[in-house]
């Protein structure tokens, strides 16, 4: 896949594959995010290593941890993608949203909510 001539949907949504469905942080760094990464999670510092060395030492705690896309939100240059993070079999998880800014075929900004699934809910419309 060449970066250059993919919309900025393919570029994320094949960031998200590599990343997280293959457990290839490093690769998908490699492909897809900038030199000059910017991360807006206050826990996150910025650069595609800080990415690599969280996913990689997640993935070594939750080897089992898995990602279930549910949707893809498109809008110029920025991508959101909305999906359910679970840790181990059995975890109620965690709904995600992270929107991503494309620059030139490569992820050049990063903004995420993380909300945990509760046991109960006010209502009965899900989460996703």
């Amino acid at each position: 896949m060449s970066n250059a001539v993919d919309s900025p949907s393919e570029v994320v949504l094949d960031f998200f594959r590599t990343a997280f469905t293959e457990q290839n942080p490093r690769e998908a760094a490699r492909r897809y995010l900038s030199t000059g990464y910017i991360q807006h999670n206050p826990s996150v510092p910025d650069g595609p290593e800080a990415f690599v060395t969280l996913m990689e030492g997640l993935f070594a705690q939750a080897p089992l941890a898995s990602s279930e896309l549910m949707r893809t939100i498109a809008d110029g240059d920025l991508v959101a993608l909305h999906y359910r993070v679970t840790m181990a079999p059995g975890d109620r998880g965690m709904a995600v949203v992270d929107i991503f800014r494309v620059e030139a075929g490569r992820i050049v900004e990063h903004w995420d909510v993380v909300q945990p699934v509760p046991e109960k809910a006010a209502n009965a419309n899900g989460m996703f």
